[in-house]
Parts: C-alpha cells; sequence; structure tokens
C-alpha cells in the first residue's frame, strides 16, 4: 500500500538523518559520551513530535466517534418526533465515512422537521383567517409535536375545502344582496337593522359569512320579494276595481289612456 510505502520512506529519512548526525559529531571529534546524548536528545525530540501527531489523531477519532454517537441520538429522535423508521447503517463502513452519512441523515431530518412546522404554521394562519370569515371552528391538530405527512394532508384539504365554502357563500352574498338593494328600492323601503345596513352599506369583504348570516340573508331576500308579491295583489287587485268603475261610469278610452301610465 501506498501509506506502507511512506512509512518506510520517513524511517528511511530518519536513518539518513542519524547516519549524518553522526559523521557530523565525528568530523567535528565529540566524545562517543557526549554523541550518547546528544543521540538521546533527537530521539526524544522525535518521539515528541511522534507522540503529539499520534495524540492529534486519536483525538480525531474521539471527536468522530463522539459525533456518530450525538448523530445516532439525534437521529433516534428525528425520527420518532417525524415518524419514521429508523435509520440503517452500513456496519462494515469506516468511521469517517459513519459519521459523514449520519450526519447528512440528521441534517436532511432537521430539514425536514423545520419545513413541515412552517407548512402547519403557515395552515394555521389560513385556518384562523377563514375561521374568522367563515365563524366555524379550528381544525384540530396537536401543536406541540411535529405534524406527520397525513395530518399535514388533512389540513390541507380541510383549509382548501373552507376555501371553496368561503367563495360559495361570497357569491351566494354578492347575488342575494343585488336582489336585496333593487327590492329595497323597488319597495321604497330604508334599511332599518343593524343586519340590513351591515348587507346594504358594509363593504363586501367586512361581512360575516357565517351560516346563521347567510340563512338570515336568505330570510331577508325571502321577507322583501314577499313584500313586493303582495304589493303586486294589492295592484293588480286595485287596477281590476278602476277597470271595473271605468266600465260602470263608461270613462272614454281617451281618458283611460292617460291614467295608463300610472
Amino acid at each position: 500500500a501506498l501509506s506502507e510505502v511512506l512509512a518506510a520512506e520517513a524511517a528511511s529519512c530518519l536513518n539518513r538523518a542519524m547516519a549524518a548526525l553522526r559523521d557530523i559529531w565525528e568530523e567535528i571529534g565529540i566524545p562517543e559520551e557526549q554523541r550518547l546524548e546528544r543521540t538521546d536528545v533527537v530521539k526524544k525530540h522525535i518521539k515528541s513530535l511522534l507522540d503529539m501527531m499520534v495524540a492529534e489523531e486519536e483525538n480525531l477519532k474521539e471527536r468522530l466517534l463522539k459525533s456518530i454517537a450525538l448523530c445516532r441520538k439525534e437521529l433516534d429522535t428525528l425520527c420518532r418526533e417525524l415518524q419514521l423508521g429508523p435509520f440503517e447503517t452500513e456496519e462494515e463502513s469506516t468511521i469517517l465515512q459513519m459519521e459523514k452519512n449520519l450526519r447528512t441523515r440528521v441534517e436532511v431530518l432537521q430539514k425536514q422537521k423545520r419545513d413541515r412546522k412552517q407548512e402547519l404554521k403557515a395552515l394555521q394562519e389560513q385556518d384562523r383567517d377563514l375561521c374568522d370569515v367563515l365563524c366555524t371552528a379550528l381544525f384540530s391538530i396537536d401543536t406541540g409535536s411535529v405534524p406527520s405527512l397525513e395530518d399535514l394532508d388533512r389540513y390541507r384539504r380541510h383549509v382548501a375545502s373552507l376555501n371553496t365554502l368561503k367563495e360559495q357563500r361570497r357569491e351566494e352574498f354578492v347575488s342575494n344582496k343585488r336582489q336585496i338593494i333593487l327590492l329595497m328600492e323597488e319597495l321604497d323601503h330604508t334599511p332599518d337593522t343593524s343586519f340590513e345596513r351591515d348587507v346594504v352599506c358594509e363593504d363586501e369583504e367586512a361581512f360575516c359569512l357565517s351560516k346563521d348570516n347567510i340563512v338570515a340573508l336568505q330570510n331577508l331576500l325571502q321577507q322583501l320579494e314577499g313584500r313586493r308579491a303582495l304589493n303586486e295583489a294589492v295592484c293588480a287587485e286595485l287596477r281590476a276595481r278602476i277597470v271595473a268603475l271605468w266600465e260602470r261610469l263608461q270613462i272614454p278610452e281617451e281618458e283611460r289612456e292617460s291614467s295608463a301610465v300610472h
């Protein structure tokens, strides 16, 4: 292996350096006793350097193992919160590869958790707005935990149904309001209750589209239609009496036509 070749080269470099030192000491004439002392200093220096390098790599290994343990613990928590099965790791992978895989998986699940919570928050805001307009109860969901995909899907469909209901009631309100205004003008009726004023005078977007209000709106329309029908019946009866009186009084056709516009 390449690492073994590099290790052999390192040992060769050390041997060459020690041989060079011995030659230098011999040329200088350093006594044998001092050569031994100097050699011991070199040995201690090299050993200290190598021990420091080994300790650094041991620390790296310990950090990786600690990271693996923390990632496993975090993964267990995330899998429970997200209602997922346990994460399976490759037992034959190296420490470095295992740590990378676990850390990457933690980051992925953390993003899933954030995304689910953000979507839940957005759905709750829409739900509150719709409930304010429709006067309905809020969707029942546990806000203290991470919602499941099924919970979010049910919530999305619930909000969509509320939006549809809102549009249906809005269309019904606008249509009925238009007819009510026309009937009030025809009957010369001025809105005299708070509900009638809300219907006719208030901004359409401000009108509460509750079921009770829609029923009350339909009742108001029916009341106005009933009054118009009653007025029409009275008018028809009066016209019939006028025609009968014209006939009895033998009123000329010209006079009848001049009154017909009324």
